[in-house]
């Protein structure tokens, strides 16, 4: 469980690294958070559905905003 926890936190890390933040900070308060929630998790049902987006939109957003799949 221990080796999982870290895995976790190593991912959102690199989310958190290589997302270009400037882009993020610009969007509107719902794809804004929505951004930010899947950096947190790497949930992206949760948080296309926090911004109101089928998946592939928000996995578009996702790319626009350099936030990797880890």
């Amino acid at each position: 469980m221990a080796e999982w926890l870290e895995l976790l936190k190593e991912a959102r890390e690199i989310r958190r690294r290589e997302a270009d933040w400037d882009f993020i900070n610009r969007q509107p308060p719902k794809l804004k958070y929505a951004l930010i929630y899947y950096v947190e998790t790497g949930d992206i049902y949760v948080a296309s559905r926090i911004a109101g987006m089928r998946v592939e939109q928000f996995d578009g957003l996702r790319r626009r905003a350099k936030i990797p799949t880890v």
